[in-house]
C-alpha cells in the first residue's frame, strides 16, 4: 500500500510493543533504538507543544546515532481538565489516574516524528482522539490496575488490551490511542519522497 522507499531503513526510537505492532501491521521492517531522551526533562504544559516536541527530540537524538537512517520517534499523552497524564509510577497512581477518567472523557495527544539521516530533514506532526470511560466502580478499577497492564501506559490503561473494558466510546483514530496514529504517519512518509530522492 504504501511505496517501497517510505519503508526502507527504518528505525524506531521507542520500546513501546504496541507502536512497533502497529508499523509491522503496516508491513514495516524496521529496528528498534529506543530513545535516551529524559521525558520529564522537556515537558510542556501545553499537550499539543508538549507531544510534538518530545517526539522530536526523541527522533533526532536517534538519527544522531544513525544519519543514514529515517528515524521515527513518538510520544504519547493523556489529558483531563488541563493536566497532563503520562504513565503512573506505582499501582496507587495508577487507581489514582483511572478514578478521574471513569465517567468521563478525556484527550489522548500523540506526537508523531521523521528524522531523515539523509536531508537532516525532521517533520514532525500529531493527532488527538476523544476517549469517554465507563463509570465502573473502585473494585473493577482495582481489579484492572492489579493485572499489571497499567503501568507503563499513558493514563494508566491499554485499549488494546483489556483497557477496552474501560472504554465506553472513542472519537478520532483508534491507532492514536494506542501511541502511533497511522494517518498522521502516512502523511509525514508523504512529506519525504521528494526529500530523499525518490519519484
Amino acid at each position: 500500500m504504501l511505496p517501497a522507499a517510505s519503508q526502507r531503513h527504518l528505525v524506531l526510537a521507542s520500546s513501546s510493543p504496541r507502536r512497533a505492532e502497529i508499523l509491522r501491521m503496516l508491513g514495516f521492517e524496521f529496528e528498534v533504538v529506543p530513545s535516551e531522551v529524559v521525558e520529564e526533562d522537556h515537558g510542556h504544559p501545553d499537550p499539543i507543544e508538549h507531544v510534538r516536541r518530545l517526539a522530536r527530540l526523541k527522533a533526532e537524538q536517534v538519527r544522531a546515532a544513525a544519519p543514514r537512517d529515517l528515524v521515527l520517534g513518538a510520544d504519547t499523552i493523556v489529558v483531563v481538565d488541563s493536566d497532563i497524564l503520562n504513565k503512573p509510577a506505582s499501582a496507587d497512581e495508577a487507581l489514582a489516574m483511572l478514578r478521574r477518567l471513569r465517567g468521563r472523557w478525556h484527550t489522548v495527544f500523540t506526537g508523531v516524528a521523521l528524522a531523515d539521516g539523509a536531508t537532516h530533514r525532521t517533520v514532525v506532526g500529531h493527532e488527538s482522539t476523544d476517549v469517554r470511560f465507563h463509570a465502573w466502580d473502585d473494585d473493577f478499577l482495582r481489579r484492572y490496575v492489579a493485572t499489571g497492564e497499567c503501568m507503563d501506559k499513558a493514563g494508566a490503561y491499554a485499549i488494546q488490551g483489556l483497557g477496552a473494558l474501560l472504554v465506553r466510546e472513542i472519537r478520532g483514530c483508534f491507532y492514536n490511542v494506542m501511541g502511533l496514529p497511522i494517518g498522521c504517519l502516512v502523511g509525514l512518509l508523504g512529506a519525504l519522497p521528494s526529500e530523499r530522492g525518490v519519484p
